[in-house]
């Protein structure tokens, strides 16, 4: 057996003691003014509308960085409108929209902090571990229990939480983890095994709504890795299951939204290895293979607070 880290020697302050890099001025308006435009919107638009309307799967799978541009009340906005059916995080969405509640304010310069051996370690957001424990207990995903908390403590910004106003609508929220990747696994308290069912009750919550996406819509938001490895692999159990009854999930929408230019490429098709782009993976999983059977891809290039309230001003 191997020696491991002796966590017990960890010194964790009060996050009082951090400067925070963003705050509540950051949150838009629910009709924030979009200076924005792409003919691709008018077209994903619609489909949103007519899948609304059919009650096919309206997905969204999120960044971190996309809560912290402030698209909050947006969203809350859409997903009132039944616009959004779903909405997937990361483990980081999950921190920033946390502090967000809790705080007002979120993130820390890992610059000055990775520099004193500090990042990520404060007391108050470990209580997301302590979550992740009930979540594993109750039988239920991390991110409705992460809802559910900051419900249960009437955190002082809970409006302004995207997990707080999904619980509170009972529309499905989850939370994708990567063990290791998220500050809350620094700490003391953090356990692997409640963390790991927490998340996979999420996985199997986002691979139900999936099932329904045939006429959907699935797009994702600046998530380079976890976006489209979780869609892949939820996708393939969907439509095993569906091909043994005698259906098909292939004519649905697919939408990427992030700043890599990929101005005049198809990006229906996939990008041959020797382009540097083929490892893009929103690229190859979402805009193209997992579409080829009949759905259709269109990517967005922009920032995601200008491109977020340009989408939700054509749908109202």
């Amino acid at each position: 057996m191997f020696k491991q880290f002796d966590r017990s020697r960890l010194k964790l302050k009060p996050i009082a003691e951090r400067v925070h890099d963003l705050d509540l001025s950051v949150m838009l308006s629910p009709d924030a003014a979009a200076d924005f435009d792409h003919p691709s919107l008018d077209i994903l638009a619609d489909r949103i509308r007519k899948a609304k309307q059919n009650k096919a799967t309206v997905l969204w799978m999120l960044g971190a960085h996309v809560l912290r541009s402030g698209t909050t009340p947006i969203l809350v906005k859409l997903l009132e409108e039944g616009y959004i059916t779903h909405i997937a995080l990361n483990g980081a969405g999950a921190i920033h929209d946390f502090e967000f509640a809790m705080l007002g304010a979120t993130t820390e310069s890992v610059a000055k902090y990775i520099s004193e051996g500090q990042f990520g370690l404060w007391n108050e957001t470990g209580q997301l571990n302590e979550v992740a424990k009930e979540a594993a207990s109750d039988g239920i995903g991390f991110g409705e229990a992460v809802g559910r908390w900051i419900d249960r403590h009437d955190f002082p910004y809970k409006k302004f939480s995207l997990l707080w106003n999904t619980f509170k609508l009972q529309v499905p929220v989850t939370v994708h983890v990567g063990i290791g990747c998220d500050f809350i696994h620094e700490h003391p308290n953090c356990d692997g095994a409640a963390l790991g069912q927490a998340s996979y009750t999420d996985f199997l919550i986002y691979t139900q709504s999936l099932a329904n996406l045939e006429g959907g819509v699935f797009c994702n938001f600046g998530s380079g890795v976890i976006g489209p490895e979780v869609y892949l692999k939820a996708l393939s159990m969907v439509r095993n299951v569906a091909h043994q009854d005698g259906h098909k999930i292939v004519h649905f929408t697919t939408a990427v939204f992030d700043l890599l230019p990929l101005e005049g490429k198809d990006v229906n098709e996939t990008p041959p290895k020797s382009d540097p782009r083929y490892y893009f993976r929103p690229w190859k999983t979402i805009l193209s293979r997992t579409v080829a059977d009949g759905g259709e891809g269109y990517y967005i290039c922009g920032e995601h607070s200008k491109t977020i309230p340009a989408l939700a001003r054509r749908l109202a």
